[in-house]
């Protein structure tokens, strides 16, 4: 069926909500909506699916949550009994219609006889993937958008292991949900029938007392807290997200009794009011925290994003403004904090090992160098992470520091496999203690690994491409690029080619094989003025990521030259 079709199918519908009936009523007017909205599926990758809250079989709504889940349905069913008992864990975020679609997943999939634990609130996205570890799910389903803006939602799809889904299972869900006739009637029962025969279980403060017992022990040095606890004051904010559930007791049991909440960003609202975009890469997320920090005389601010699996930081700097902080420089401090910490006690050795995304700074990787620990690069996404803890932990090769991702993502302890928010406030926080111990702010800290190992500064950028058309001009952008070989970039010299979906590189003339990694669709590309340029596709948004690294002498310089290269990239991809 064509665009017009299905939408008049989704007309003819006779059990749309009256929120969805109004939208299509009135959006419908626009045949350039109805194009986007009805000519195609949306996306599902291995990160889900996100997009618009608006009826069409391209955007999130009660029926494409429904049939992505009865594909969920169908594909443990295919794995037997003993699939269907494990289940699976379902939460959801503060947005719009969470609840509401997270319940309808959890009805669908116990009509299946799935055993279903769904969570009786919203709960950070980290929790879910400690919980799917917890109870031996076999299954996790999140409903998130993460940081995306009030109008989107989004549809998260776990494995047994706690990571987003494998592509090979994504892949086969989709083709399950495929094959669903008629997304208007999916069986799903009525809760209190499924509550009553035992399906349905709602869960709630027996994981949240198990998820921070392992939160416990993110903290490394607790006699350091103590004797820092009064000298630190944190201004915290969950951006009107679940952060808020868990974040005062998460925060008290580590030994950081002095964390003042924003009032007006505490308040759990799907319209994020006091932000365009709750995102904390952005600077305007933290104007309420910025006031009350200076009316409390506090030199931290820790941001995390709805869904709590994004940890942000702004610092205050000698003349008394507020610095925010990239996710990058963030991870470069906590993983100096750490192996100062480790060798300080003794307990430094070489078979210690960070992990990050071929995407992410380069500096905790030379610092990790100077150290003598191993470093690992994977793909991005946090279940690339995941599967290297895995593989140390099989192979007894390398024991886990840290993971991270520039997109203020990261992990400590594993109890958790998707980035978490809760574990990386506790590390920040015990930093900004390390340095208090010392008299000194978190940005005199960066200042001092700058001083010692060069500054790096990174800029990411989403160029989008959105409409129907968006994901079609992508692949083009990307094909046009592996056909050229980039010789220069801003006008300075390409000296090394990274293709992870040809999956070679390309180095004075010569290809060589790229190993280690799945085929992704990524190109990065190496500078001779240590520039490192990298471009891929998402997976869920209609946007192409550019990934911009840099080394200069001064952060002045640095952060021109990384804006310079980011101006040059967008008028590659017009």
């Amino acid at each position: 069926m064509n665009a017009e079709e299905t939408f008049e199918l989704w007309q003819k519908a006779d059990n749309l909500p009256d929120y969805l009936q109004e939208q299509l009523d009135e959006l419908g007017k626009d045949p350039k909506w109805v194009a986007d909205a009805f000519g195609q599926d949306i996306n599902f990758g291995t990160a889900g699916m996100r997009g618009r809250l608006e009826p069409g079989t391209n955007r999130i709504n009660l029926f494409t949550v429904g049939k992505v889940t009865e594909g969920l349905a169908r594909l443990i069913d295919e794995n037997g009994e003993e699939a269907q008992k494990r289940g699976v864990a379902i939460s959801f975020d503060s947005r719009y219609h969470s609840r509401e679609f997270a319940e309808y997943a959890a009805r669908i999939l116990a009509t299946h006889g799935i055993h279903v634990y769904l969570f009786d609130d919203l709960r950070p996205t980290p929790e879910l993937s400690f919980a799917v570890r917890y109870l031996h799910t076999f299954a996790g389903i999140n409903i998130t958008a993460s940081h995306n803006a009030k109008q989107y939602n989004g549809y998260k799809a776990y494995g047994e292991d706690g990571a987003q889904m494998a592509p090979e299972s994504a892949d086969r869900l989709f083709s399950y949900a495929q094959k669903v006739k008629d997304i208007f009637h999916i069986k799903a029962d009525n809760v209190a029938k499924l509550r009553a025969n035992g399906t349905l279980q709602l869960i709630g403060e027996d994981v949240d007392e198990a998820y921070l017992a392992e939160l416990k022990k993110v903290n490394i040095d607790t006699d350091l807290i103590k004797k820092n606890a009064e000298k630190l004051k944190i201004i915290y904010t969950p951006l009107h997200g679940t952060g808020k559930m868990l974040y005062d007791r998460a925060f008290r049991q580590g030994g950081f009794d002095n964390v003042i909440p924003v009032p007006s960003q505490s308040i759990i609202d799907p319209e994020f009011p006091t932000t365009i975009k709750p995102n904390p890469e952005y600077r305007d997320v933290f104007k309420p925290g910025f006031k009350l920090a200076d009316e409390v005389d506090a030199n931290v601010i820790i941001a995390t994003d709805p869904d709590a699996d994004r940890m942000g930081a702004a610092v205050r700097k000698e003349d008394g403004d507020f610095q925010v902080l990239t996710g990058n420089q963030i991870a470069t401090l906590m993983a100096y904090y750490l192996l100062v910490h480790l060798k300080e006690i003794g307990k430094l050795s070489n078979d210690y090992e960070i992990v990050t995304s071929v995407v992410s700074s380069a500096l905790p990787f030379k610092i990790a160098e100077d150290f003598g620990i191993k470093t690992k690069h994977v793909l991005t996404g946090f279940k690339y992470i995941g599967e290297e803890v895995d593989r140390m932990n099989k192979a007894g090769d390398a024991k886990f520091l840290m993971g991270f991702e520039e997109s203020y993502g990261y992990l400590f302890k594993p109890f958790a496999r998707d980035k978490d928010a809760m574990q990386g406030a506790l590390m920040f926080a015990e930093v900004a203690s390390y340095y208090a111990s010392r008299n000194m702010t978190v940005f005199d800290g960066l200042k001092e690994i700058w001083q010692k190992y060069g500054v790096a500064y990174e800029i990411t950028r989403a160029i989008e491409m959105p409409g129907i058309g968006g994901q079609k001009k992508m692949a083009e952008l990307m094909s046009k690029l592996r056909d050229e070989h980039l010789t220069e970039i801003n006008g300075t010299k390409v000296i090394k080619i990274q293709d992870f979906l040809k999956k070679e590189t390309i180095e004075n003339g010569k290809v060589t094989p790229l190993e280690g990694f799945p085929e992704s669709n990524v190109l990065k590309y190496f500078l001779d003025d240590e520039t490192w340029v990298a471009l891929r596709p998402s997976g869920t948004e209609p946007v192409i990521k550019a990934y911009v690294g840099v080394n200069r002498a001064t952060i002045e310089e640095a952060e021109k030259a990384a804006e310079d290269y980011q101006a040059a990239l967008a008028k590659l991809l017009k």
